[in-house]
């Protein structure tokens, strides 16, 4: 499952402007690796990547201004496939008049930046990469608690929102309630958000749907995050072995990153906000390097050690 993109929104959520093109800013965008067409501006034309974003910088502008007119024009023409998204000329510089006169004849929009093209690279790559994403919809609720996402996992009235209804009252901030949209940013980092639909919603039974945002203000809500651990909730079972001392490291695959998992029990009298704010600050403390089930494991052998020299 992945967004469709359009020109226009490259240019709002990336702050571009428009040289040429404003009534073709609905041509869609579907890849979001973006071209810098060096060899193109040479002639060669083997490999041309019609499909992605065409960005000429300092460098490919100087070249074109070398060229001959017809040489150039001949070039901008084999660029300019119906394919093509859009064109963007980076650090405040005027397009080529030669990509203007080709651009219009099939309708491409040409786009411009006062940032460098290194800047311009990222923020269009940064932009797509987030939009164009697989995503995948994963039933939970996302929180971010001290500045971690937590996911919290569990079987359907298990408590799942009523506990992210409290962390909200104690100060943390909702993300996603009942769907959480969850894309690959990268090969170590999960982004989860909220569907458009259910965005700052959060539904309590016996109550409805309430708006977060609306009751508790904009600090108790965010946009997406990344998810940095997975909290399943699961019915008590006194049959069930629970891991006490935390040496279990379970993991819970998604996309292709691992995401660390804990199996909380939910048991009447069990206040399951303190628990996961508990589980969020062990979880920030190990990855900072105190692991207190060592600290445990260290005092339990000097204890043995002790003992085992008095006799």
């Amino acid at each position: 499952m992945t967004e469709k993109v359009f020109v226009d929104d490259l240019v709002n959520n990336t702050h571009l402007s428009i040289y040429y093109g404003q009534d073709y800013l609905n041509r869609q965008i579907t890849t979001s690796d973006i071209s810098r067409p060096g060899l193109e501006l040479t002639g060669y034309f083997n490999y041309y990547p019609a499909r992605r974003i065409q960005l000429l910088g300092i460098t490919e502008t100087s070249y074109a201004k070398g060229m001959s007119t017809t040489d150039l024009y001949d070039v901008m023409q084999k660029m300019c496939q119906p394919e093509t998204p859009a064109f963007v000329i980076s650090t405040q510089l005027d397009p080529p008049a030669e990509l203007i006169r080709a651009a219009k004849e099939e309708h491409i929009p040409i786009l411009g930046s006062k940032l460098t093209t290194s800047r311009v690279l990222s923020n269009m790559t940064n932009y797509l990469e987030g939009r164009l994403a697989e995503r995948k919809s994963i039933h939970g609720v996302l929180v971010d608690v001290y500045g971690l996402g937590v996911l919290i996992t569990g079987d359907s009235g298990i408590g799942k929102s009523e506990t992210a209804l409290e962390l909200v009252k104690r100060g943390h901030r909702l993300i996603a309630d009942d769907r959480v949209e969850v894309y690959q940013q990268d090969e170590q980092t999960l982004i989860g958000q909220a569907p458009r639909i259910l965005r700052h919603l959060l539904e309590i039974r016996g109550i409805g749907i309430i708006d977060v945002m609306n009751l508790f203000g904009a600090g108790a809500v965010r946009s997406k995050t990344k998810v940095d651990l997975i909290v399943h909730l699961e019915n008590w079972s006194a049959d069930t072995p629970y891991d006490r001392l935390g040496n279990a490291n379970e993991t819970r695959r998604i996309f292709d990153v691992d995401v660390q998992k804990i199996n909380i029990p939910v048991k009447t009298g069990r206040n399951l906000a303190i628990i996961i704010e508990a589980a969020a600050m062990n979880f920030r403390a190990k990855s900072m390097g105190y692991d207190a089930t060592k600290v445990f494991d260290e005092n339990l052998n000097n204890l043995i050690k002790e003992n085992g020299l008095k006799k």
